[in-house]
């Protein structure tokens, strides 16, 4: 971390931050460690060391959130440390209550039971099941990292959702084009390219592939004004292209009507620029980060699926915020969020409605994802930190995944209750016939083998899914 002492550029904040665009930086403004630089090269005095960054710091909250989880691994641990030896107590009970009709009768009635006690059915009822339902998670693009979290989603009331790179694809694309004085939109763009065509501002980005497929010419003499635009000279006649303060540092110009029209473009969560001549503009871009297509649809079908409410934790400005929550359906809406504010709202959503599931991919979200009841990292726009702290990783950003592994995990938990459910109920028929000397020792075992392949088959129509 550190200030800016010399130079401008553009950063991309967003695995910090979560701002779908990004900032420019000047001489004075605060940088973080771990984002990214744009075009311009920056002289920074660091004012932290390398363990007490914005992003050393992340990384502590997700240890201590992770923490926070282990309670219900000791307590399975502290229960198979008493099954044993209770099992062999009740053995040796056997043994000495029935002594008195001879001690090789009551020898064979304890080593019925220690064979009816014998847990492989009981014990392959659920691994079995886990691995058939993490194997067809897998097979759906869902990596499940523990058996745990295969059981997980069944329970959850709350989805909280980032937005950048989860509701949102996470980069910038054109959502329009406005023209004036007889210019055409392709025109407009494919001037406008052939300007930006060697920059490497995502904004830059977003305007060259909204002109792939036109004829782009290639721009000579680019001079680039760092955090404001870029001319060039294009088929003889110099274009630029710019933000407001182009218009006003570099161009010394005021266009009161194109104004008024930007002013109307730039709705929340939207850049716009301005591309034009020596003589006069030429039309206008509007820039925004794109929403998944299918982003609406999902939510929705996370509710049918019987989800309570879909939130928002974000970092990004508010009103970008509040406009892809209308746009996707979301019921609550929490921006302007910093790392610890998101863990924060995770813990509140926890007390309130129980089991809380938190879906991201940027650094910012990694500490939220480890401390709810379910972390889930979108794999291909995520960074190394989310999907190391998330439970489940969608490896294809596929927000269909997300119900369809509601779904799953509730499939595979009935499978588990029924596995365990005739496990005990064979263990405890076969259990009463050895107290009354019908069960045999070949019976104890033909009907532990025979259950543990009955719970086998039943865990393997996880498969067919």
């Amino acid at each position: 971390d550190g200030i800016v002492r010399d130079g401008a550029s553009s950063l991309d904040q967003s695995p910090l931050t979560g701002e779908s665009l990004p900032v420019t930086k000047e001489p004075g403004d605060e940088v973080f460690a771990g984002t990214i630089n744009g075009p311009g090269a920056l002289v920074v005095e660091t004012t932290k060391e390398a363990g007490e960054t914005t992003v050393a710091h992340m990384v502590r909250l997700v240890e201590l959130a992770g923490e926070k989880r282990s309670a219900s691994e000791r307590w399975v641990e502290r229960f198979a440390s008493v099954y044993t030896p209770a099992v062999m107590a009740a053995a040796l009970l056997v043994f000495l209550v029935f002594l008195g009709g001879g001690w090789g009768d009551a020898l064979y009635r304890a080593l019925v039971l220690l064979v009816i006690a014998c847990p492989c059915a009981l014990v392959i009822s659920t691994p079995v099941a886990v691995v058939a339902g993490l194997t067809a998670a897998a097979r759906h693009g869902v990596l499940v990292k523990d058996g745990r979290h295969l059981e997980t989603p069944a329970r959850i009331r709350v989805f909280a959702l980032d937005k950048t790179g989860t509701l949102t694809r996470g980069r910038p694309r054109v959502v329009e084009v406005v023209t004036y004085d007889g210019h055409d939109e392709k025109e407009v763009l494919s001037r406008a390219a052939a300007v930006e065509a060697r920059a490497e501002h995502p904004i830059a980005h977003a305007i060259v592939a909204a002109a792939k497929g036109l004829s782009v010419p290639v721009a000579e003499r680019v001079t680039a004004h760092r955090g404001k635009g870029a001319e060039g000279v294009v088929d003889g006649r110099r274009f630029w292209v710019g933000s407001h303060r182009f218009l006003d540092e570099v161009r010394g110009e005021e266009h009161d009507r194109v104004c008024a029209r930007m002013e109307e473009l730039a709705s929340p969560g939207r850049s716009v620029l301005f591309v034009g001549t020596d003589r006069h503009v030429c039309g206008l871009l509007a820039v925004a980060d794109e929403m998944r297509p299918d982003a609406r649809e999902q939510v929705a079908e996370l509710k049918r699926a019987g989800v309570e409410r879909v939130v928002m934790l974000t970092g990004d400005n508010r009103p970008t915020a509040e406009a892809i929550a209308l746009a996707a359906g979301i019921d609550e809406v929490r921006a302007e969020l910093l790392p610890d504010q998101k863990v924060a709202a995770v813990e509140e959503l926890m007390r309130a409605d129980g089991g809380v599931a938190m879906v991201g991919d940027g650094i910012n979200d990694a500490a939220a994802m480890a401390r709810a009841d379910l972390g889930i990292a979108m794999a291909v726009a995520g960074t190394d930190v989310a999907i190391e702290a998330a439970d489940v990783v969608l490896m294809t950003d596929d927000l269909s995944r997300l119900p369809w592994l509601i779904r799953h995990s509730r499939r595979a938990l009935s499978i588990i209750r029924q596995n365990i459910a005739a496990a005990l109920l064979f263990k405890a028929a076969v259990f009463v016939l050895a107290l009354f000397g019908v069960a045999s020792l070949w019976m104890a075992i033909a009907a532990d083998m025979g259950v543990s392949l009955a719970v086998v088959f039943n865990a393997l129509r996880l498969l067919r899914e």
